[in-house]
């Protein structure tokens, strides 16, 4: 199985179970694991091929994903209740995706434009969409309103493909660099806390205030 291809399913697997454990820490029925489960599975890449123009998007080409998706989702169902910390298992878990999937989104980016720009946010969409979908959905804190940094790993492993890709690096090597690169980044952040500099303003005031 090609290397893109192993990085494609795994990114699906592991974001559809980080979407049941979300609906296990709400105590949904089945149904809402395998929802949950796939719409995270999948709504990064389905934002992505919607952006290239690459229709009908790939999980429709190839229902093997759903498969996945709904797997991940009743492997949760069965097994989450003997995990001590299902949000730290989550976090955990929604790192190893977004190592993997920001590789894949780049590289698709990458061969459908050939450009590195489009390559970066095909790469960063295809890693965070789905998270964003599954916290909004399940109503939990979004990542992107965590401090550590989340959206910038992606990037730099999004990054770290497309230039070793450019450089004549071997599909392989480059593929473990991107991913390697956004496991240390967002690992690093979880782990020590690193976080970007924020802005200097106050908070916002309440909309009621300035009616």
């Amino acid at each position: 199985m090609p290397i893109l291809e192993i990085l494609d399913y795994a990114g699906v697997a592991v974001f559809a179970a980080t979407g049941a454990l979300s609906a296990s820490r709400k105590q949904l029925d089945i149904i809402g694991y395998l929802f949950l489960a796939s719409v995270t599975g999948i709504g990064g890449g389905t934002m992505r091929d919607v952006i290239l123009g690459a229709t009908p998007v790939f999980w429709v080409m190839n229902p093997a994903y759903l498969i996945v998706c709904a797997c991940a989702g009743l492997i949760v169902f069965l097994t989450s209740h003997r995990f001590e910390s299902r949000y730290r298992l989550l976090v955990w878990l929604d790192a190893v995706g977004l190592s993997a999937y920001c590789v894949m989104g780049a590289a698709k980016g990458l061969a459908a434009t050939g450009s590195p720009i489009v390559a970066l946010v095909t790469g960063m969409l295809t890693a965070t969409f789905g998270g964003i979908l599954r916290d909004l959905l399940a109503g939990e804190p979004s990542v992107l309103l965590r401090p550590e940094i989340y959206v910038t790993a992606a990037l730099v492993g999004a990054g770290a493909f497309v230039v070793a890709t450019l450089v004549g690096l071997p599909l392989a090597a480059s593929s473990a660099l991107g991913v390697a690169a956004a496991f240390a980044v967002r690992g690093g952040a979880l782990r020590y806390g690193w976080t970007l500099p924020t802005g200097k303003a106050g908070p916002g005031r309440d909309p009621d205030e300035v009616m």
